[in-house]
C-alpha cells in the first residue's frame, strides 16, 4: 500500500495539512470532503416563504388571544374582527360586511379575492388547490392587515399628515408653500388626509383608490383643463362611492380611447394583469390594480359586444 497524502478537502479530518502548506488535490482515503452547500432559495421563493410565515405567525397569535390555542377559522375571525370595530364606532360607510369574490376558473391554481370596509383588497397569495384554500388564504392576508392596521403608526394623525405631506414634497420636489394651497397636487393631498383625520389607512383606502383611477383615467387631466379646482374635485369626489356608474363611465372612455388608437384597450389590460398578479402573489393591498383590471374588463366586453 502507498503512503498516504495529508488532505486538505475537509475541516475535520485528521489528515489535512497545515495551511501553510500548498494544497494537495488528491483524496484521502475513507475521506469524503465536506458537503455540498445546500442550494440558496431563489429570491422570489425566499420573499414568498417570509410572507407565509409572517401571516401564519399573525394569524396565529390572533387566534391566541381571542380564541384561545387551536385551528382558527380564519374567514370567520376576519369578519368578527371588523363587526368587533364596528361596534365599537369606527366609521364605516358600507357596514362591517367583508366581501368575497372568487375568480371563475375550471382547474387550479383557484383565486380568491377579498374586501374589507372601507374599501381595501386583498387575495389569496398561495397557489391554492381548492376554491375553499383560495378564500381561506385572501382572508389570513386581510387579516394580518387589518391587525397591523391597528398600530398608532397606520392611523391618520397631525403628525401623520406632516410626515406624508413632507414626503410626497420631497418626491416631486415641490415648493414647500405649495402643501397650504388647495390647489395643488400636494395641497389636495393635504386637504384629504386632514378630511379624514382619525380613520386608519385601510379605512382612507377607498378614497385614495378613487383619486389614483380618476388620475390613471385621465379624468383629474380633464378637470383641470375645465378649470375645476383640486380643491372642488376633492370636495366632490370625497363624498362619492366607488360604484358600478363610475366604472362604466371609465369603462367608456377606454372604449373611445381603443376607437382612436386600435390596440390600445388590450395593451392596458394585459398590463394590468400582470400588475395584479404581481402584486396578489406578494401578498400587497389590490384595490387600485384590481379596480384598473375590472374597468378595462368591462371596455372589452362592451368592444366585444358591439362588434
Amino acid at each position: 500500500m502507498g503512503a498516504w497524502r495529508r488532505c486538505n478537502q475537509c475541516s475535520q479530518c485528521p489528515m489535512r495539512a497545515p495551511a501553510s502548506r500548498p494544497p494537495v488535490s488528491d483524496m484521502q482515503p475513507g475521506c469524503k470532503g465536506p458537503p455540498p452547500p445546500a442550494p440558496r432559495p431563489a429570491p422570489d421563493a425566499r420573499a414568498k416563504q417570509v410572507l407565509k410565515e409572517a401571516v401564519e405567525a399573525v394569524v396565529n397569535s390572533f387566534a391566541k388571544h381571542t380564541q384561545g390555542y387551536g385551528r382558527v377559522n380564519v374567514v370567520e375571525a376576519l369578519q368578527e374582527f371588523w363587526q368587533m370595530k364596528h361596534a365599537r364606532g369606527a366609521e364605516l360607510r358600507n357596514g362591517a360586511l367583508v366581501i368575497y369574490e372568487s375568480v371563475p376558473a375550471s382547474s387550479p391554481p383557484y383565486v380568491c379575492y377579498v374586501t374589507l370596509p372601507g374599501g381595501s383588497c386583498f387575495g389569496s397569495f398561495q397557489n391554492c388547490p381548492t376554491k375553499a384554500e383560495a378564500r381561506r388564504s385572501a382572508a389570513k392576508i386581510a387579516l394580518m392587515n387589518s391587525v397591523f392596521n391597528e398600530h398608532p403608526s397606520r392611523r391618520i394623525s397631525d403628525d401623520f399628515i406632516e410626515k406624508a405631506v413632507a414626503e410626497a414634497r420631497a418626491s416631486f420636489k415641490g415648493d414647500p408653500e405649495e402643501a397650504d394651497n388647495p390647489n395643488t397636487g400636494i395641497g389636495a393631498f393635504r386637504f384629504m388626509l386632514e378630511a379624514n383625520k382619525g380613520r386608519t389607512m385601510l379605512e382612507f383606502q377607498e378614497l385614495m383608490t378613487v383619486f389614483q383611477l380618476l388620475h390613471w383615467n385621465g379624468s383629474l387631466k380633464a378637470m383641470r383643463e375645465r378649470q375645476c379646482s383640486r380643491q372642488e374635485v376633492v370636495a366632490h369626489y370625497s363624498n362619492r362611492a366607488l360604484d358600478d356608474d363610475m366604472r362604466s363611465q371609465m369603462a367608456l372612455d377606454w372604449l373611445a380611447r381603443e376607437h382612436e388608437n386600435q390596440g390600445a384597450l388590450s395593451r392596458e389590460l394585459g398590463l394590468a394583469e400582470r400588475e395584479l398578479q404581481a402584486a396578489r402573489l406578494a401578498g400587497r393591498e389590490l384595490r387600485f390594480p384590481k379596480e384598473k383590471k375590472d374597468i378595462l374588463m368591462l371596455a372589452h366586453s362592451q368592444l366585444s359586444g358591439g362588434t
